[in-house]
């Protein structure tokens, strides 16, 4: 009985290992080492793009401020840090609506690729509390493809808002 027993143990072993290397395998039958995919694009957002103003002023804070809109900014692939890459910002907030012009503003991210804004306390609009990024190609000249964000945040109360792009090559 104990043989039987080892014998199965030994049997589910051996084809767990054999899955396994099937696995690592692939196709061409070479072992190669499991990695990661990476860091896959940022998608556009349904409704980032409402209320855009292209090329919105270089600024160092939207209105009174009060609030922060912070993230990071990587390139698709290996997630490396993408530094001096502009990014756009705009809201309904406590000091005016998203299409107006003072609500609009744009900074470029650091050497370790993060951005940080501060503006006026977002208020929710269509009911959803809300911020607007944008990184538009066609005002920067690193060359990756646009991307319009249109994140909503956990509640009207929050003071920050955290939103990360990745970024994929034109």
């Amino acid at each position: 009985m104990i043989q039987a027993h080892q014998a199965r143990r030994t049997l589910l072993v051996a084809g767990a290992m054999t899955v396994g290397a099937a696995l690592v395998t692939g196709a061409s039958g070479l072992i190669a080492p499991l990695r990661a995919q990476g860091f896959a694009p940022t998608p556009t957002m349904r409704g980032g793009a409402n209320n855009y103003r292209p090329g919105a002023p270089m600024v160092n804070r939207i209105g009174g401020g009060g609030f922060w809109l912070t993230g990071t900014v990587r390139r698709a692939g290996d997630g490396a840090p993408l530094p001096r890459i502009r990014i756009q910002m705009w809201a309904h907030t406590t000091e005016g609506h998203e299409r107006d012009a003072h609500s609009h503003g744009a900074t470029l991210t650091d050497a370790n690729g993060v951005f940080r804004m501060e503006m006026p306390q977002i208020v929710p609009a269509f009911g959803q509390a809300h911020g607007h990024l944008a990184y538009d190609a066609e005002h920067d000249a690193n060359g990756f493809e646009t991307v319009f964000l249109r994140p909503v945040m956990r509640s009207a109360r929050d003071t920050s808002l955290n939103v990360d792009f990745v970024l994929r090559r034109a």
